[in-house]
């Protein structure tokens, strides 16, 4: 008699630890939405950054676009090179255009972007004169108001200040 209750607990222990482990199992792990989320209200809109302090002095810099539009991001840079450094067919006379989109999340002061580089119509760009593969860029918000935004990278520190040229209302869209 004293075995079959082991048994028993054994067998009841053994169904109660799978029941556990499938809660689990079905309650960690959760589908991404294919639904935008809402994004940070005060970067909705379209920004441009106009010029940098000393651009002319500059021999390479680049002037920046950024359409936030929920939790998407879309960026334009204008690059502006003095010093040829890429191939003559890629050159353009130092003057090119960089496209990328992504999604963005704002943890406290950090804007963190992962994205990729693409082509002017917004498809991958997997090859080509200029940047391709991940565009994955950190800025803090130093400051923002309702019409202009100032945000440092955290790969070089020079401020990208911004200023508003349209609200967008975030209206969630399915991504794909």
């Amino acid at each position: 008699m004293a075995i079959i209750s082991i048994k028993n607990i054994s067998s009841k222990t053994y169904l109660l630890a799978l029941a556990i482990g499938m809660f689990f199992f079905f309650t960690a792990c959760k589908f991404n939405s294919d639904m935008q989320g809402e994004g940070a209200s005060f970067l909705q809109g379209e920004w441009v950054q106009d010029s940098i302090p000393g651009q002319q002095q500059m021999m390479q810099y680049t002037l920046a676009e950024f359409k936030f539009t929920c939790d998407s991001v879309y960026a334009t840079m204008h690059v502006n090179n003095k010093v040829q450094t890429i191939p003559d067919s890629c050159y353009n006379n130092g003057a090119w255009t960089e496209h990328a989109k992504g999604i963005y999340v704002l943890r406290g002061d950090s804007v963190i972007v992962d994205g990729i580089y693409t082509k002017e119509n917004g498809k991958q760009k997997i090859s080509g004169c200029y940047l391709s593969g991940q565009y994955i860029p950190r800025f803090k918000v130093v400051y923002h108001s309702a019409d202009s935004v100032v945000l440092e990278s955290r790969f070089d520190q020079r401020p990208i200040v911004l200023r508003k040229t349209k609200d967008i209302t975030c209206v969630p869209q399915k991504r794909y």
